[in-house]
C-alpha cells in the first residue's frame, strides 16, 4: 500500500508539473508563430506577399466555384480557374458565359471581386503599416527612463504636462530638459501617427461600406421600380439582390463582370442604371485618391481632429499610396475628367451614326457613350458591341488600357472567321475562351502581374513636380 501511495504522489507531481509547464509552452509557441509570421510578413519583398495573397486567393476561390453545382453544363476546370483568377485580379475576362454561374457561384465572384479590389487590398495594407508602428512605440516606452507624472514643476516653459526623473537635483534636471523634450516630440509623434493610421483605417473601411450598400440599395430599387430592367433579369433567371450586390461591387472594384451574357449591352436602353453606376467606376479607382482626400478634409473641417489634420498635413508619412496632396489631387482629378472629355468627343463624332448604336435616342447615346468611354480607362463593362465599333476608337481604348485589367473584348462570331471550316457556334465569351490551355495560362500570368503593376509603374504617379 505504501508503495501505491508514494507512485500516487509521483503522478499527481508529474501532473501538477506538465499542468503548469502546458499553458507556458502552450503561450510560447504561440508566440514563436507570430514572431515568424511577422518576421515573413514585414520583411519579405512586398511584391511577394502581394502575389503570394492573389495566388492563395484565386486557388480558394477555384476550390469555392468547382465544388458549386452550376446552372447549366460545368465549365472546365481550366476556365473555372481562369474565371476566379480573372474575378480575384479584377480583370473581368470571361472564357465563359457568365450566366452558366449559378446564383452561388456568383456570390462566391463577388466576394473574390471585392477581396480583390485595389481599395480593400490597400485597407489591409494599412492594418499591415499600423502594425509596424506597435513596436516602436513599446520600445520608446520600455527603453525611456522618463515615467510620465507631474513635470509642470519642474519645466514651466515645457509643453509636457507630466514627467518625473526620478533624479536628486535640480541642475542634473535642467541638463536632462532637451532630451527629454525631443523624447517627448517622439513619442507624441509616433502617437500620432499610429493613430492617424487606425483612423485612416475606418475611413476608408467607411468609404467601402457606404459604397457598396448605397450602390447596391439604388440598383436594386432601379430594378424594382423600372419593369423593362426588371423583366430581363427574370427572363434569364438572375435575382435583383444577387445582380445589385454583384455589379456594385465590380463595378466599383473595376473588375467589369456582370452576371448577363451580354455584359450591359442588355441595359443600353436603360440609361438611368448606366448612370448610377458611373460614379462607382471613379469611386472605386481613377479618382479614389481625389475623393480620399475631399472626405478627410470634409471630417477634419466638421470634427476638428487632430488625426485628420495629421493626415492632410503628413500625407507621405502615411504610408499610404493613395493620399495624395491637395494639389496632385486637383490634378489627378482634372486629368480624369479631361480624358472623359476626349474620349468622349471622339466616340461621339466617330459612332454617333454607326451601328452600334442603332435604335437609341440622342440622350441614350449620349449616356451609352459615356458609359463605353469611361469603362476603358479600368473596368472594361461594355454597353456596346465592340466588335462593330470602327478600328480607330479600338485603338483608342487600347491606348487607354496599356495591361490595365480591364478586360474588354470583341466576342466570338462565327461570320466573322476567316476560314469558315467546321461546327461553330457564336458565344459572348471573350475571344480567349477559344484559347488552348496554354494560352490561358499565359494570360492568367499576365493578369497577376498586370495586378501587381504598381510595383513597375510607382503605383501609377502621373505627375512629377519639383
Amino acid at each position: 500500500m505504501k508503495n501505491f501511495a508514494v507512485l500516487g504522489h509521483k503522478l499527481e507531481m508529474l501532473s501538477s508539473y506538465s499542468c503548469n509547464k502546458l499553458p507556458c509552452f502552450s503561450q510560447s509557441f504561440k508566440a514563436q508563430i507570430r514572431s515568424i509570421f511577422r518576421v515573413l510578413l514585414f520583411h519579405a519583398n512586398p511584391f511577394y506577399v502581394q502575389l503570394v495573397y492573389f495566388v492563395m486567393l484565386s486557388l480558394l476561390g477555384y476550390l469555392a466555384l468547382i465544388f458549386t453545382k452550376p446552372r447549366t453544363t460545368r465549365p472546365k476546370d481550366a476556365d473555372v480557374f481562369f474565371t476566379s483568377v480573372s474575378a480575384t485580379t479584377v480583370s473581368s475576362m470571361s472564357v465563359v458565359e457568365m450566366e452558366v454561374f449559378s446564383n452561388t457561384h456568383l456570390i462566391i465572384l463577388t466576394i473574390l471581386m471585392l477581396l480583390g479590389g485595389e481599395v480593400f487590398t490597400s485597407m489591409l495594407g494599412l492594418l499591415f503599416t499600423k502594425s509596424k508602428i506597435i513596436p516602436k512605440f513599446h520600445d520608446h516606452q520600455t527603453d525611456s527612463r522618463i515615467d510620465v507624472v507631474n513635470t509642470k514643476n519642474h519645466f514651466p516653459d515645457s509643453n509636457a504636462d507630466q514627467i518625473e526623473l526620478g533624479l536628486a537635483t535640480h541642475s542634473h534636471l535642467e541638463n536632462e530638459k532637451p532630451q527629454i523634450i525631443n523624447h517627448i516630440d517622439g513619442m507624441n509623434n509616433i502617437n500620432n501617427k499610429y493613430n492617424s493610421i487606425r483612423f485612416l483605417g475606418y475611413v476608408v473601411l467607411g468609404y467601402l461600406l457606404v459604397v457598396h450598400i448605397g450602390g447596391s440599395i439604388l440598383v436594386s430599387l432601379y430594378f424594382t421600380l423600372v419593369p423593362s430592367a426588371r423583366h430581363v433579369l427574370e427572363k434569364k433567371g438572375i435575382e435583383i439582390p444577387t445582380f445589385a450586390v454583384f455589379t456594385t461591387v465590380s463595378t466599383f472594384s473595376n473588375c467589369g463582370f456582370v452576371p448577363t451574357n451580354e455584359n450591359m449591352i442588355v441595359f443600353k436602353n436603360n440609361s438611368g442604371l448606366l448612370l448610377l453606376l458611373l460614379p462607382q467606376l471613379l469611386l472605386g479607382n481613377t479618382l479614389y485618391p481625389a475623393c480620399l482626400r475631399f472626405l478627410i478634409w470634409v471630417l477634419e473641417k466638421i470634427t476638428k481632429r487632430v488625426e485628420f489634420s495629421y493626415m492632410l498635413k503628413n500625407y507621405k508619412d502615411m504610408g499610404y499610396s493613395h493620399m495624395l496632396s491637395s494639389l496632385r489631387s486637383f490634378l489627378l482629378a482634372i486629368t480624369v475628367l479631361g480624358f472623359i472629355v476626349v474620349q468622349v468627343t471622339l466616340f461621339c463624332a466617330m459612332e454617333w451614326k454607326s451601328e452600334a448604336m442603332d435604335g437609341l435616342t440622342a440622350y441614350q447615346k449620349f449616356v451609352a457613350s459615356i458609359f463605353q468611354t469611361m469603362n476603358s480607362r479600368h473596368a472594361g463593362e461594355s454597353v456596346i458591341d465592340l466588335s462593330v465599333i470602327s478600328p480607330a476608337i479600338l485603338v483608342l481604348f487600347v491606348v487607354m488600357i496599356a495591361y490595365g485589367n480591364v478586360g474588354f473584348s470583341t466576342g466570338y462570331s462565327c461570320k466573322r472567321r476567316l476560314k469558315h471550316e467546321g461546327d461553330c457556334k457564336d458565344a459572348w465569351a471573350g475571344f480567349s475562351g477559344r484559347w488552348s490551355t496554354q494560352g490561358k495560362f499565359i494570360l492568367i500570368t499576365v493578369m497577376f502581374f498586370g495586378r501587381l503593376k504598381s510595383f513597375s509603374t510607382k503605383h501609377g504617379k502621373a505627375w512629377k513636380l519639383s
